[in-house]
Formats: C-alpha cells, sequence, structure tokens
C-alpha cells in the first residue's frame, strides 16, 4: 500500500455510511418499497407530445382556434370504409349520418363534421370508397387519451354497412405512449437479465455481480417515483421513462463497478474491511461524486429549452443521476461491510474450469508487467502522433453525413407499419386530394370588413408557394383561412411560406399555425437557447475536472475529445434513419427528416455518458500522478487501470441501450441505438487510443496551470489519491521538465516509451 496507515483515516462521511450497515440497508429497503407505491402509474400520466414552444406565435394561435373554432383544429378521424357500395350510395350516406350524430353526442367531443354534412372534397378519397368523419376531442392530453379509450371501443370496426378505423393527432398520441410502455417492458425483460449476465462474467463472482444491479433498481424505482411527482406540477413526456431505465442501469453498473474493484484492489493488497470501505469512498467515490456531477449538469442543461419534451428528460435524468450516485455511496458501502471478503463469493468461472480467481492487481508496477490495456497504451504513446491524427480524421469523416441533416417533425410514421392510427394517416395521405395534415392556419383577430378579409386572401392566394386559400370563416371578431401549400407538409418551401404569411400585411392581426409553422417556431426556439444551452455543459465541465486535476489542459481535452467522440454518433443518424440505410433490417420507415429535437437530447445524454468515462480514466491517472510524479507511466497505469473496467461499463451500457432500441416508436429507437454507438466508439476508440496519444503529445505540459489557479485547486479542489503530488512536480515546472523524469519509488518502475 501506498502509506501504512492510508485506509485507517476514516473520515465523517464513511463513518456514517459504515456505523450501521444494517439500518442503512434497511431504511433503503423500506424507502424502495415506498417508491415502488409512489411511481405506479406513472407512464399513464405523461404525454407524448412537448415538440412545441409554448410561447410560440403557432402555439397561441392553435389555442385560439381551439377555443374559437373546434371544428378547425380535429385532432379524431374517423375512416370510413364503404367498401363497393361508395360513399355517395343513399344507405352509406344514411349510416354514416347516424355515425356522426352518434359521435357528436359522445361527451367531450365537439366540432363534428363529415364529408356527408359538408360535401367537401378534401374529406372524400379520390376513388369514392373512403371518407372521413372529423371531431375534436377536448381537454390535456391525458383528459383526451381518456376520451379516446372511452369511445374509441363504440365506433371502431363494423357499423352497419361501414368499416370504421380510428385514427387522428389523439390517437396516434394514444397509441405512440401505449407503444413506449410495451417496448419499455420487453427492454428491461431484455436488458436485466443480460446484465446480469455480463457483470457475472467481469466480476466472476454472483455475489458481486448482484450489487451494480442492485443499485440500478434502487434508482429506476426512486426515479419513477420522482416523476410521477412531478406529474402534478407540470407535463413530462413519456420517452423519459427510456431514459430512466437506461441510466439507472448504465451509470449504477459503471459507479458499482468502479467502488467494487477498488474495494477487492484493497482487499488483495491487505486492508481489512472498514479499511477497503474508507479507502473507496476516498478514492473511486469522490470520483463517483464528479462523475455524476458531470452527467447531471449535462442533462440539466436540457432545462433552458421551452419543450416539454427536452425538459422532461432534464428531470428524469437528473433524478435518476442522483439517485445512482447516492444509491452508490450510501447502500453500496454498507452493503460492502456486511460482505466483506464474502464480496468475491460463488466465483462461477470455476464452474468453466477457470481455477481459483487471481488476486487483483496490488502494485503500480504491474502496469508495466503486462496486460493487455497496459500494452495498448505503450502501443499508441509510442506512436502518438498517427494514432492521433488517424482517430480523430477517422472519427470527423464518420460524422460527415450529419452535414446534411435536414430537421423536421415527429409524425404518425414514427409508429410501427401495423399500428391502427399510422394505417389510418397513411390511407389518408396517399388516397385524399390535397396535403393532409399540411395546411397552415391563419387566425385573425381584432375583426375586419368583408372586403379586408377578400382582399387579404387575394393577396395571400397570389404567393408562389401557395396552392389553395379557403375562408375565411368568420366568428365575431375571430376569423380564420387555411392555406394549402404546394410544398410537403414540412418541406422547406412550405417552412418559407410560414415567413411569408406572417410578413404579409392585414388590415387586422394575423398568427399562423400549422404543422410547418410549429416546426419553424420549434427550431427558432432551440437555436435562439442553444448556446446557453452549450455554455452551461462547457463551462461546468471544465470546472468540476479543473477540481479534480488541478490542470488547465486537461478539461480542455477533456471538452474537446468528448465532443469529437459523437461525432459517429451523429453521422450515423444522419445516414441511417435520416437518408433510410438500414431501414429494413431495423424495421422503421425513413421520414427524410430527423425530429428537431432529437440531436439536442442525445447530444446532452451521450455528453455526459462521455464525461463519466472520462472522469474515471483521468482521475486515476492523476492518482498515479500524484504518487509518482511520472506522467508517461501515470497515463499508461491509468489505462492499466481503468480501461477493462471502462469498456466492460460501455458494453453493459451500450446493451441497455441496444435494448432500449427494439423500440417500434422510431424515436426511441434512434435515441437508444445512436447512444449505444456513441457509447462504445467512446470507450473504445477516444479512451484507448486517443486519450493516451493527445496526452504523451502534450506531456507533462498537461498537468500545467498558472500560479492563481493552482493556489485555488489547492484550496478547493479534490484528487482520488491520497498522496501528495510527488517532490519536483509543481505544474508550473512540469512544463519545462523531460518527460522520462521520476522520482521517488516511481523511478524504479517506470514505463520506457
Amino acid at each position: 500500500m501506498s502509506e501504512v496507515n492510508r485506509g485507517s483515516r476514516i473520515g465523517g462521511w464513511t463513518r456514517f455510511v459504515t456505523a450501521r450497515p444494517r439500518l442503512s440497508l434497511l431504511v433503503a429497503l423500506v424507502i424502495t418499497a415506498l417508491a415502488v407505491f409512489a411511481g405506479s402509474g406513472v407512464g399513464d400520466r405523461m404525454g407524448s407530445g412537448g415538440w412545441e414552444d409554448p410561447a410560440a406565435s403557432s402555439t397561441y394561435a392553435t389555442q385560439a382556434l381551439e377555443r374559437e373554432f373546434p371544428a378547425s383544429q380535429p385532432n379524431l378521424l374517423l375512416l370510413v370504409d364503404a367498401g363497393g357500395k361508395g360513399v355517395d350510395d343513399p344507405a352509406v350516406a344514411a349510416e354514416a349520418g347516424r355515425l356522426t350524430e352518434r359521435l357528436a353526442a359522445e361527451k367531450g367531443v365537439v366540432g363534428v363534421g363529415s364529408y356527408w354534412q359538408t360535401r367537401a372534397p378534401a374529406l372524400r378519397a379520390e376513388d369514392g370508397g373512403e371518407a372521413l368523419i372529423a371531431a375534436r376531442i377536448v381537454g390535456e392530453e391525458k383528459e383526451a387519451g381518456e376520451t379516446l379509450e372511452r369511445i374509441a371501443p363504440e365506433f371502431r370496426g363494423t357499423q352497419g354497412l361501414l368499416e370504421v378505423s380510428v385514427g387522428g393527432p389523439v390517437a396516434v398520441r394514444h397509441e405512440m405512449q401505449t407503444t413506449i410502455q410495451e417496448d419499455l417492458l420487453r427492454a428491461e425483460l431484455i436488458a436485466l437479465p443480460v446484465t446480469l449476465v455480463l457483470l457475472v462474467m467481469v466480476f466472476g463472482s454472483a455475489i458481486a455481480a448482484l450489487l451494480p444491479l442492485g443499485i440500478g433498481i434502487v434508482a429506476i424505482l426512486g426515479t419513477n417515483a420522482v416523476l410521477r411527482g412531478i406529474t402534478e406540477i407540470t407535463d413530462v413526456s413519456v420517452f423519459a421513462q427510456n431514459l430512466t431505465t437506461a441510466l439507472g442501469l448504465g451509470l449504477a453498473v459503471d459507479y458499482a463497478l468502479f467502488i467494487v474493484r477498488r474495494f477487492r484492489e484493497e482487499l488483495a493488497e491487505g486492508a481489512d474491511v472498514r479499511d477497503a470501505v474508507g479507502t473507496t469512498l476516498r478514492t473511486a467515490g469522490r470520483t463517483v461524486l464528479f462523475s455524476a456531477l458531470t452527467v447531471a449538469v449535462s442533462l440539466a442543461a436540457m432545462m433552458v429549452f421551452p419543450q416539454y419534451f427536452l425538459r422532461s428528460f432534464a428531470y428524469a435524468g437528473i433524478a435518476v443521476v442522483l439517485l445512482a450516485a447516492a444509491a452508490a455511496l450510501i447502500l453500496l458501502p454498507a452493503a460492502l461491510m456486511l460482505l466483506g471478503h464474502r464480496v468475491n463469493s460463488l466465483d462461477l468461472r470455476r464452474l468453466f474450469g477457470g481455477g481459483r480467481r487471481k488476486p487483483a492487481i496490488a502494485d503500480s508496477s504491474a502496469a508495466e508487467a503486462g496486460g493487455g490495456w497496459g500494452r495498448t497504451a505503450v502501443l499508441v504513446m509510442r506512436r502518438a502522433p498517427l494514432f492521433a491524427v488517424a482517430t480523430a480524421t477517422g472519427l470527423v469523416l464518420l460524422g460527415l453525413p450529419f452535414l446534411g441533416v435536414k430537421f423536421g417533425t415527429a409524425d404518425d410514421r414514427q409508429l410501427p407499419s401495423s399500428a391502427e392510427a399510422r394505417v389510418v394517416q397513411e390511407d389518408i395521405r396517399s388516397g385524399f386530394p390535397g396535403s393532409p395534415g399540411g395546411g397552415l392556419e391563419v387566425l385573425g383577430e381584432g375583426g375586419a370588413t368583408s372586403a379586408e378579409y377578400a382582399d387579404y386572401r387575394e393577396r395571400v392566394a397570389a404567393l408562389p408557394d401557395v396552392l389553395r386559400v379557403d375562408g375565411p370563416v368568420v366568428s365575431g371578431d375571430h376569423a380564420y383561412f387555411t392555406v394549402l401549400p404546394r410544398g410537403e407538409a414540412v418541406d422547406q418551401r412550405t417552412q418559407r411560406l410560414v415567413g411569408e404569411l406572417r410578413a404579409e400585411p392585414a388590415a387586422f392581426d394575423t398568427s399562423v399555425t400549422g404543422t410547418a409553422a410549429v416546426l419553424v417556431d420549434s427550431k427558432d426556439a432551440i437555436a435562439d437557447r442553444l448556446p446557453l444551452a452549450a455554455g452551461i455543459i462547457v463551462v461546468v465541465t471544465l470546472l468540476l475536472v479543473f477540481l479534480l486535476t488541478g490542470s488547465v489542459l486537461i478539461p480542455i481535452q477533456a471538452v474537446a475529445l468528448n465532443a469529437l467522440s459523437l461525432t459517429a454518433m451523429f453521422g450515423a443518424v444522419v445516414w441511417v434513419f435520416q437518408d433510410g440505410h438500414l431501414s429494413g433490417l431495423l424495421g422503421f420507415t425513413s421520414t427524410g427528416d430527423i425530429e428537431t429535437t432529437l440531436p439536442v437530447l442525445m447530444f446532452c445524454v451521450a455528453f455526459g455518458l462521455s464525461m463519466d468515462y472520462g472522469v474515471f480514466l483521468i482521475s486515476r491517472i492523476k492518482e498515479e500522478y500524484d504518487r509518482g510524479g511520472d506522467h508517461e507511466r501515470s497515463v499508461i497505469f491509468g489505462l492499466q487501470r481503468t480501461g477493462g473496467l471502462i469498456t466492460a461499463a460501455a458494453v453493459i451500457l451500450a446493451v441497455v441501450m441496444v435494448a432500449i432500441g427494439t423500440s417500434r416508436v422510431t424515436n426511441t429507437k434512434m435515441l437508444g441505438l445512436g447512444i449505444a454507438l456513441a457509447v462504445v466508439m467512446d470507450a473504445m476508440v477516444v479512451r484507448s487510443l486517443l486519450v493516451p496519444a493527445v496526452m504523451k503529445l502534450t506531456g507533462r505540459a498537461t498537468w500545467w496551470a498558472p500560479g492563481p489557479l493552482r493556489r485555488f485547486h489547492d484550496r478547493f479542489g479534490v484528487s482520488e489519491g491520497d498522496s501528495p503530488p510527488a517532490a519536483g512536480t509543481d505544474s508550473a515546472e512540469a512544463a519545462g521538465e523531460s518527460d522520462g523524469a521520476a522520482s521517488g519509488a516511481g523511478e524504479r518502475d517506470k514505463v520506457r516509451v
């Protein structure tokens, strides 16, 4: 051990955690049981929307139209198939009339209209075999979903001469919510046993393998309870449940792996159980705390965006990260106190002829003695310029497809092709005239004369991207026009038309809504707040890594390399999900664009997870550097001690994310598979190749900091190691010293690169 009494100086936190381990675990069990009760049914209280900016002009117009003209904003569509008779057959018309009257009599349904009432061409299929009944279900998402559940069975299926299918936006949202909940349960059933098997392979011991899984379950159940409480205050997206499961398992595994591995190392070095727990908390525990803070900051940055879809991931992410860290720093040490050396029990590798487990690496010279990760570090650092340039170039090339990204909005094609709501929308899209769902509504307020309305209509109709203008429909001081664009619902022409309509002068106040208008406003809201979110992530990350390392260069390297590690993810998202490659294999329909909020979400989550692994590696390098003062040997030691750990954690998290990626909803599939790729690339490429290559190139200047910052770190910073920095490693001198220098005992074990 580096110090004789290194494990005996147990601080107040360690005494608190280890004083009554049985009581700690009992309290945790009670709290977890209460969380199960408190979080039950949370999915039913979540929404499936949240992509729009609530303060945007389009949102205001939508709400005003819902209030003043309910029929202008139908969210329920009944697709009526008349069979071989045709929709204009008198018997079909009579049956459809009775069906329309029944729908209008339902509680919570307003603005009912049908082709048979209005004879509107847009409500009749071009072949005359189908027609639509449109209505609006009033209320917020949850209330509207409950109304749909109540009335849909009464109208779906055979209705006399008619065959009826239920669709419309409210049906799409409800089916998406139901599908996500079903897929999440399946993902958990896949991820939990696979994770347990991988943990057994990593630890060998079945007892040790169960600890991370238990921490993950506690974090997930606790987060569900937190989200259940948040739904009482504000809207929460159902998509956030996926992040809860993925991060709950993934981060719990990360933190528990790191702590249990360090605990087992201390036991192997001869420490007693209490001292081993104390040293583990002072070293690995600090790293876990810093890691949790960096991940939480990355996720908290989504709070600056107005869309509740993004804010929901911040709620879920912050809760699950903090709960996973708290469980790892409180419950796990208590369990280790009770288990002691039994943490290595039930070594399942003996069943396969593996014999007795080899003892943990007991001294830092093991980095020189061998090991795949140590040899990898030596190889990379010998050819540092080649590995740095080749790896960075490869990552940039993988990210090039993202330069062609096109942003759109989620629609029914997110659902599997067999979903009823999607089938209805597909029939409308392909068989009905015009551009269903692509129309723009212009709300007029303040009152005007018929001549003023007519003049405005003529000028709008003359715009080059306008196909037709319907209206106005007037009610008191309010009116609205429906503008059908020449382009598709959200293509660039239609988005440009939104700006033209908003700029068109009128004798009354106007505001524009519709799918393209919502998309334009959502893009603007994200663009306005993206610099703030990025600034929060970068500044806080730089500060936290500086407090951990005392270096100016390492935080900058961490941020830059983390961002670079995400390029493959963004390139793959465009190449696969926007351009449609592998769509048949993965089972989704490409819409030719990416939902606007998804890249922001994926960046925040993947950046936080990359920092998680980065902190693990950097902290161990810093610990060895403080002990011996040899820069290159410290990098090799850090990769030797954490390379396998980080890779195992990344593989397990990737498995969880791939399980999430089996979802039948495209956005969830994109989130799961994209982050799985980012995690694997970060652990196996950036941490294994790029980080040691860059640290070799920067040499001992890596640890430099100006005098004022060095004194600030001496006062407020922390490090994982217990030993003070080795003599002769003052940051101000480090930049000018040879990389071959070492001090004390480190000279004997120095690794030549």
